[in-house]
């Protein structure tokens, strides 16, 4: 059924076709005849033309891969300025860092652990929460000073 289902879906798309006659023509076939001999276009070609001259060329300096029965360890650095190194244990426990140069020309730099206590990042260029206002700063030290009296129900 399935089979069916997927040549009827491929024969639709193929004589509904928005190409004209003389499209078809050019690509080698028809209208009458439906045969169609796709061009070949340079995908890798039409993909790089898009990236920046550094990342398209760039190599790789160093690449270290040991997988252990305890962990792994692992670096990568290209000649772009890309750094990556990780290292884990057997308990899934992975603590790394990675790094770049920004399009402004900044070195980014990240740090992270990632244990039972989820994914932990650390890197000058994240956002951080905005501090405490000093009144609720000491509301919270009064509380934590103040423990509530224990009630005993009998």
């Amino acid at each position: 059924m399935f089979k069916a289902l997927i040549f009827v879906a491929f024969f639709g798309i193929a004589f509904s076709s928005p190409l004209s006659n003389s499209a078809l023509r050019s690509l080698g076939g028809s209208i009458g005849a439906r045969k169609v001999v796709p061009k070949v276009v340079d995908v890798a070609h039409v993909a790089v033309s898009h990236a920046s001259g550094d990342d398209v060329h760039a190599e790789t300096l160093n690449r270290s891969d040991d997988v252990r029965a305890d962990g792994f360890s692992t670096v990568l650095e290209t000649s772009n300025h890309i750094s990556e190194s990780r290292n884990g244990d057997v308990h899934g426990n992975i603590h790394g860092d990675y790094g770049w140069i920004s399009p402004e020309g900044e070195h980014i730099q990240l740090t992270y652990v990632a244990d039972e206590n989820g994914y932990q990042p650390s890197g000058a260029h994240l956002p951080t929460p905005p501090p405490i206002p000093v009144e609720i700063q000491r509301a919270l030290e009064w509380i934590a000073s103040h423990p509530p009296a224990e009630t005993y129900e009998h």
